[in-house]
């Protein structure tokens, strides 16, 4: 475990005159380890920080490119980790349970009064199954999302989260729903999501500014799709991600696949040439400001991402995600997402055009921004 050379803020001095010492903020330490969870944390850094939250971040080292992982810390304006556990890739069972022994350590010297999980990653479980051994309570941001397959890792961890947290922080009114179908009304309070709070600002700063993508390769905005693969249940199969690419490389328009380090280690497994051909030119992954203006200038979204289905809802452009079912059911509902298998039904939804503007009254079902907020107010009204 490594901590960083800036130190951070020391607690409170003692008040002046001899009295009584004040009250220490309250710590809640957020474990983080893959680029979703860096999106989620920005928000929660600046509002924490606000609220006068002692924030302990933790980074376990799930995502360890430096494209998906550091530079989403400047990117972003977080503070820098105060831990770093460098755990890095390997199977479920190997990465969360390298995790859960560091964290056991971590969780003990650090001391916490909340430990703040987050989505339903590999580090998300470790965190939560940690913290709840070590009696420290935990909230888990973005509960009661299901997709109800099973097959999903994320899925397992999701629901294996939130039996075991304190507090569900859930975005929205269907994720409240889900968990009151499993007897966790009690713990589950709406916040709205985060990620509606950072990708509104992102897409305010970045506005006006050229995509790279239109930049670098020549291409004219709205002429091209932006595209992310790298799940498991796409990639693990070499003959699905083989049908996949063949998809993507038979557009009638250029396709750019951002090539996540799982896809490119895949692709070598599985001796598929991971390469420009038809339709199809690959892109190295792209820094969290250049991926937004990148979207805003793309004529659609290609993925099986759940952060990017959701970032192309908000930022309404048309969204074809490459799995059965999705936790981001509104953006099925309100016409801006399509859930497609590899070969026609993808070319088909990929040159749909964008649909109508949703109803006034079913614009904003992930909040209005102010997430982090409530989550940090709900977490000092605990203290």
């Amino acid at each position: 475990m490594s901590r960083p050379d800036t130190p951070r803020p020391s607690r409170p001095s003692p008040a002046p005159g001899g009295s009584a010492p004040s009250r220490p903020p309250l710590r809640v330490m957020s474990v983080v380890g893959a680029r979703p969870q860096f999106v989620k944390l920005a928000p929660i850094d600046r509002a924490f920080s606000a609220a006068g939250i002692d924030h302990v971040i933790v980074h376990t080292g799930q995502h360890y490119d430096p494209l998906l992982s550091d530079i989403f810390f400047s990117d972003l304006g977080i503070s820098a980790p105060d831990e770093h556990l460098g755990i890095g890739s390997g199977t479920h069972g190997a990465q969360t349970g390298a995790m859960l022994a560091a964290m056991d350590e971590v969780i003990t010297e650090r001391a916490p009064q909340w430990v703040l999980v987050y989505g339903d990653t590999n580090s998300t479980l470790a965190g939560a199954l940690s913290a709840v051994k070590l009696h420290v309570p935990v909230a888990h941001l973005e509960a009661g999302l299901r997709s109800f397959d099973r097959r999903m890792p994320e899925e397992i961890n999701r629901v294996l989260t939130d039996h075991a947290a304190d507090l569900l922080l859930t975005p929205t009114a269907v994720g409240a729903r889900h968990l009151a179908d499993e007897g966790l009304a009690a713990r589950t309070v709406v916040v709205g999501d985060v990620m509606t709070d950072v990708l509104l600002d992102v897409r305010d700063r970045v506005a006006g500014s050229p995509s790279p993508i239109v930049a670098g390769m020549g291409l004219e905005p709205g002429s091209y799709s932006l595209a992310t693969i790298h799940r498991a249940e796409n990639t693990d199969d070499a003959g699905r991600l083989g049908a996949i690419l063949d998809s993507l490389a038979g557009l009638g328009h250029p396709v750019v696949l951002l090539a996540h380090p799982r896809l490119v280690a895949k692709c070598s497994e599985h001796g598929i040439a991971l390469a420009d051909r038809g339709s199809l030119r690959v892109h190295s992954p792209l820094p969290y400001p250049e991926l937004i203006a990148s979207a805003l200038a793309a004529r659609g979204v290609i993925t099986d991402s759940g952060g990017l289905q959701k970032e192309a809802f908000l930022l309404r452009v048309p969204c074809t995600t490459v799995r059965p079912v999705t936790e981001w059911v509104e953006t099925v509902e309100l016409g801006w997402n399509a859930l497609v298998e590899p070969g026609p039904d993808l070319v088909r939804a990929a040159c749909r055009p964008a649909p109508d503007e949703p109803a006034p009254q079913e614009a904003h079902p992930y909040g209005d921004g102010r997430a982090a907020e409530r989550v940090a107010a709900e977490l000092a009204s605990r203290a």
